[in-house]
């Protein structure tokens, strides 16, 4: 991705990320991580408090780790460069097109059928219905979760130089709510999770009733919900709280007021939930011959995607 971004002169910085542990039962899950990190290639230095305050001078911590690797880019330009690279090599864009269904040698799609030898379905939100509507019986359900951030005032955007995250909980997928300095300069802070009304929902004014008919009819859902009440009701309360959602913040960066927090747009996570309730924490592809369907990709996807990529074809080519 860093030299996809060089050669399309894409803004983005490799600025190290900061592992925050701020309770002494994280430290165990901090060195943990660490090792991890350390096996699979990564450049990882644990600090003590001020170790940590070196890399970040507002950060309140026990102990954090340093990752050089970490850092950002303006996402929005990488898929714009990818649209030129695909249309340079005349590929076909549909955008707002849905897919119906399929038969032999064709996706059936709202502009009509389209041949296909072999296909790759990466949906997001919509990827198990559309697994269902190609003719596979996906193994996960997909349940949309709403993340909201806030940005960071002008004036306390200083607190934050690079990217701050707490110790992640190994029990749920959800890398908690952090703090990100964009490539423009503009710091980041979330996302909480708590369960969308509609695969759309990016506001709690955003319902579809069918979409909240097949959560509420799923019964992994209710296992789930069961399993983690006690933090969804801690989600709900950050989410209508914004006195909350800067307690979050505050076990990282201290100085931070709640008037330092401006409300952001949203965005929603597309939650792969197995039917026992249990969170689908890592990609999940599943192959139906011709076809391979991409369930669950959540992050890094963005910044892996060429290696994601990568792996899909081979498999596809590769049969």
């Amino acid at each position: 991705m860093v030299a996809f971004a060089r050669a399309e002169g894409i803004p983005h910085a490799v600025c190290g990320k900061l592992v925050v542990a701020t309770r002494a039962d994280e430290l165990p899950r901090l060195r943990q991580l660490a090792t991890r990190g350390r096996a699979n290639g990564l450049t990882v230095t644990e600090l003590d408090a001020a170790g940590a305050r070196e890399h970040e001078p507002h950060v309140g911590a026990l102990a954090a780790l340093h990752v050089a690797e970490t850092g950002v880019v303006d996402y929005a330009a990488v898929c714009a460069a990818l649209v030129r690279r695909l249309e340079e090599h005349e590929a076909t864009l549909l955008l707002g097109t849905e897919v119906l269904g399929a038969r032999a040698g064709a996706v059936l799609t709202s502009r009509g059928d389209l041949a296909a030898d072999l296909v790759v379905a990466c949906a997001g939100l919509q990827a198990d219905v559309v697994a269902r509507r190609l003719g596979h019986d996906p193994t996960a359900r997909i349940v949309p979760f709403r993340g909201e951030y806030r940005v960071l005032a002008p004036d306390a955007a200083h607190l934050v130089r690079g990217l701050v995250y707490p110790v992640p909980d190994p029990e749920l997928p959800f890398l908690g709510v952090h703090l990100t300095r964009g490539v423009d300069g503009s710091v980041h802070a979330g996302p909480n999770a708590v369960l969308a009304l509609a695969r759309e929902g990016y506001t709690w004014g955003t319902v579809s009733w069918p979409d909240l008919r097949d959560t509420l009819t799923f019964p992994g859902f209710w296992r789930l919900a069961r399993r983690h009440r006690r933090t969804g009701a801690q989600e709900v309360a950050r989410s209508v709280s914004p006195h909350r959602f800067a307690d979050s913040l505050r076990r990282l960066v201290p100085d931070l007021r709640d008037e330092d927090l401006l409300p952001s747009p949203a965005g929603v996570r597309a939650q792969a939930v197995r039917p026992d309730g249990s969170l689908v924490d890592d990609f999940l592809v599943e192959r139906s011959g011709s076809v391979v369907h991409v369930l669950n990709a959540p992050s890094p996807a963005a910044t892996s995607a060429f290696e994601i990529a990568r792996h899909i074809v081979d498999d596809l080519l590769g049969a």
